[in-house]
């Protein structure tokens, strides 16, 4: 496995459209990631949707605690981003509606530093009136 930008990487397929990611599937053959959605009030459910998505697709070996740890780690972070750092939506009247991707891969040139895993969410959040909301991104890379 090559040296690849896993936080970059991600934030690009968090945000692009199914539209603008038929642009880019050949450079993505060799790139293990996962995309999904979630709307939600509850911080919970957002974190589900993601673990539930690396799982799928094999990103993460559910069996092995280090990687569903790292993968946590990644997704508080990002989400840390979303919400500037007040790691609360419902409890605040915030909803969001994201995009995410998660991206594993090893971003140093010295293999033996290992696989890393990052979480890249683009979406929106506001109050929960149509209209109400804004854009918003985070990214979180955590070691696996």
């Amino acid at each position: 496995m090559s040296k690849i930008a896993i936080g970059k990487t991600a934030v690009l397929l968090a945000s692009f459209t199914e539209e603008e990611m038929v642009f880019f599937q050949d450079r993505l053959k060799d790139v293990s990631y996962c995309l999904g959605k979630v709307g939600s009030m509850n911080l919970q459910k957002v974190i589900s949707a993601v673990e539930t998505a690396a799982k799928r697709h094999g990103l993460i070996h559910p069996h092995l605690y280090r990687e569903t740890h790292a993968l946590y780690h990644a997704i508080m972070e990002g989400m840390e981003g979303v919400t500037r750092g007040h790691l609360s939506i419902g409890e605040m009247s915030r909803t969001v509606g994201l995009r995410f991707a998660v991206v594993r891969g090893t971003p140093f040139e010295d293999r033996a530093e290992g696989e890393w895993i990052a979480v890249a969410f683009y979406g929106t959040i506001g109050a929960p009136v149509k209209g109400s909301e804004h854009e918003t991104v985070g990214l979180g890379i955590n070691h696996i």
